[in-house]
């Protein structure tokens, strides 16, 4: 259940900046290197490959630096600093490939990691599908207007005090929220500069900060738990503490008097955040990897359909403020806006270079995943929030957690420990738990009947609850 949708409440943003920021250090950035030796540090090991003999050769350098906070019951229970960095060096020798990579970026030792995957691609066996991304395919205008990079310098007596105010207000809700597995606050955030001898140079600043809370309802064998948070680039973004704690604790106390229901074959409705797992599913399904090594569920339906054909679904790489945004994919091949799935018809895979050769295809500047994907339906209205969603699953399941990961990714069959509430005639009659949903990914996608406006944004996926026309649920 979204917060749009359910008990009147509509998170909101954070409820001031001067709260957020509150305690903030002086240092504005927080990284210990300045892009510009970052850029030195690639050119120099790049320039090492070339007077070792690599034919090509591409260089990575990043830092990233972040906090965590949690708090237990109101008492701090951990505080964790991170920072790491790295250097990584891929070197071609014709057809050959070897990398390696360095957290010292003192000049011997780049020399000697250029140096072992130099030796690396030297021993190794030929591959003629082994080179970096073609020219013509390669960044050359790099947007600079994401928005995906705000630092947030909340200082740790700050950040206990949001994550405090989050499970206060879970607890407040009601007398029934008898504990917490705690809450916590993370802001973390990253860098990079990459160029390979194809002509590519760039890197960007990115950041990913969140507020989550998970109460517990109940006592003894009756207690439930469930959870909440928001997730942003920018801290300001961020729900505000108390409905993220209000609502965690709404959603632990639907779950209380929970019940196994007897095995039956109804129409389920994936919650939107879980929804978000059925369009990953079928990302990595039409993924360069999976379809090359022949791991799919979804071979060679390119131009097929694979969805009903009101389901579209839209990749944008340029969201402002979007998780998923970037100017290049990782190996510094443009990106660009497209329609994946159109009318029910698989439009596109999701390919690096390398992928893209072995199937001999083109690559569509995936290396390293897809960017802002969003699931819709041509017959969703905007009114089609949850309640109405209830009322069109009519009497079923509505899956609001899922557990394991049971998917076959050559067959697709599909089976996975859920909870959730059965649903009577649009309403909820009882919440169930201690059962599994099973069926056939591909038939699972096939017959998605509606898509609700209720649309959640998982990491770089956004999507609605989803209504599949039937699926067995395995009880007592």
């Amino acid at each position: 259940m979204s917060p749009s949708s359910n008990s009147g409440i509509a998170l909101s943003p954070a409820h001031s900046a001067d709260f957020l920021f509150n305690g903030a250090s002086s240092d504005a950035s927080g990284f210990a290197y300045r892009p510009d030796f970052f850029e030195h540090l690639v050119d120099s090991a790049l320039q090492c490959a070339k007077k070792l003999g690599a034919t090509d050769a591409s260089a990575h350098a990043s830092e990233g630096c972040g906090m965590s906070v949690s708090v237990r019951c109101g008492e701090l229970e951990n505080v964790l600093r991170n920072r790491d960095k790295s250097l990584g060096i891929t070197v071609f020798v014709g057809q050959r490939s070897g990398h390696a990579g360095t957290s010292d970026f003192s000049p011997d030792a780049i020399m000697q990691t250029v140096r072992a995957a130099y030796d690396i691609a030297r021993f190794t066996a030929e591959d003629p599908f082994a080179a970096l991304p073609d020219q013509a395919d390669i960044a050359t205008e790099i947007r600079t207007d994401l928005d995906v990079f705000c630092p947030w310098p909340i200082a740790c007596d700050a950040a206990t005090q949001l994550a405090t105010v989050a499970e206060d207000a879970a607890f407040k809700v009601d007398p029934q929220i008898t504990n917490s597995e705690g809450a916590a606050v993370s802001a973390q955030q990253s860098h990079f500069f990459s160029a390979h001898t194809h002509g590519f140079r760039g890197g960007f600043a990115s950041s990913h900060h969140s507020v989550s809370v998970s109460p517990i309802a109940g006592t003894g064998d009756a207690m439930q738990r469930d959870y909440w948070y928001s997730a942003k680039c920018h801290a300001t973004d961020l729900d505000a503490p108390e409905l993220i704690g209000q609502y965690a604790a709404e959603r632990a106390l639907r779950r209380l008097n929970a019940r196994k229901i007897a095995t039956t074959l109804c129409p389920v409705l994936f919650e939107a955040p879980l929804a978000a797992g059925l369009l990953g599913s079928f990302v990595h399904a039409v993924s360069g990897g999976a379809l090359y090594r022949k791991n799919s569920f979804l071979l060679d339906c390119l131009g097929h359909s694979v969805f009903p054909d009101h389901i579209d679904i839209d990749e944008d790489p340029f969201v402002k403020r979007g998780r998923g945004s970037t100017p290049f994919d990782e190996e510094g091949v443009r990106v660009q806006p497209r329609r994946v799935v159109d009318a029910g018809k698989v439009q596109g895979y999701f390919l690096g270079s390398y992928s893209a050769r072995k199937l001999g295809l083109q690559t569509t500047g995936n290396a390293g995943g897809s960017h802002n994907l969003t699931l819709t339906s041509r017959l969703t209205h905007p009114d089609d929030l949850l309640p109405a969603m209830l009322d069109r699953l009519g009497t079923g399941l509505f899956v609001t957690e899922l557990m394991g990961s049971g998917i076959n990714p050559v067959t697709g069959d599909y089976s996975r420990g859920a909870s959730g509430f059965w649903i009577d005639k649009g309403r909820i009659a009882y919440p169930v738990h201690e059962i599994t949903i099973a069926g056939n990914m591909r038939s699972m996608l096939q017959d998605i009947v509606s898509v609700g406006a209720d649309t959640y944004n998982q990491g770089s996926k956004t999507v609605g609850s989803v209504l599949v026309r039937q699926m067995k649920v395995a009880g007592s």
